[in-house]
């Protein structure tokens, strides 16, 4: 089962709705799910909560370290209370992921994540699971950085929100270590199709449909 979930993102209000920031915004929804708060714990060097699952502890954590720095926090806690890489959940902000997708993996590269770097680092492994949460990228890998401390556009805030409302259904097997029916409830939580436009009407059809109508109310009222 999982009994650490750490969201990743960068402290202070200047950050707080960036795109980094995301791996944060869906923790903050599992902690009001399992009706717990976050409170700081400098031994931790992060945001802290902890509740218990079926007889299990369960951990919420989000560093405040910045996020070259994650790994100190995630490998503070998880030394000590010898939580194995394998229970540890790390929800990120992903730029190859369209916004309003997630995607749920153990292992892999930290595919130039700073904060996935340092945990590397810090626990030895990259055996860890992942929550992905899309973000989308620039187009311009010139333009990375600077995009992910920006805040995203209205409607790609709206679909990132709207992602982490529909993933975090998921919780319950990720607690319960169900990885599959997880992996397959999130993979399938995307968002809802746009409805296609409306035809406009033609010019020189207006009129027509005007007459057309007013002849069904004449036929209705006679068969009345």
């Amino acid at each position: 089962m999982i009994k650490l979930i750490v969201g990743l993102g960068n402290p202070g209000t200047e950050y707080e709705a960036t795109r980094h920031n995301a791996g944060f915004w869906w923790v903050d929804v599992a902690a009001r799910d399992l009706k717990v708060s976050l409170q700081p714990d400098r031994a931790y060097h992060g945001l802290v909560a902890r509740t218990s699952v079926k007889g299990e502890n369960v951990w919420l954590l989000e560093p405040q370290t910045f996020m070259n720095l994650s790994g100190k926090s995630v490998g503070a806690l998880a030394r000590f209370f010898k939580i194995q890489p394998q229970e540890i959940l790390v929800v990120h902000d992903e730029l190859d992921i369209t916004p309003g997708e997630a995607k749920l993996k153990l292992g892999g590269s930290h595919a130039g994540h700073n904060g996935l770097r340092d945990i590397h680092a810090q626990l030895g492994t990259d055996q860890y699971w992942r929550l992905r949460i899309g973000i989308g990228h620039p187009g311009v890998k010139s333009e990375v950085a600077n995009w992910v401390l920006k805040k995203p556009a209205p409607d790609q805030r709206t679909a990132i929100e709207d992602c982490i409302t529909r993933t975090s259904l998921a919780l319950p097997h990720l607690l319960a270590g169900d990885m599959v029916k997880a992996t397959q409830m999130i993979h399938t939580a995307k968002p809802p199709r746009p409805k296609p436009p409306r035809p406009a009407t033609l010019p020189g059809t207006e009129k027509t449909g005007a007459a057309d109508a007013e002849k069904t109310q004449a036929k209705g009222a006679e068969s009345n």
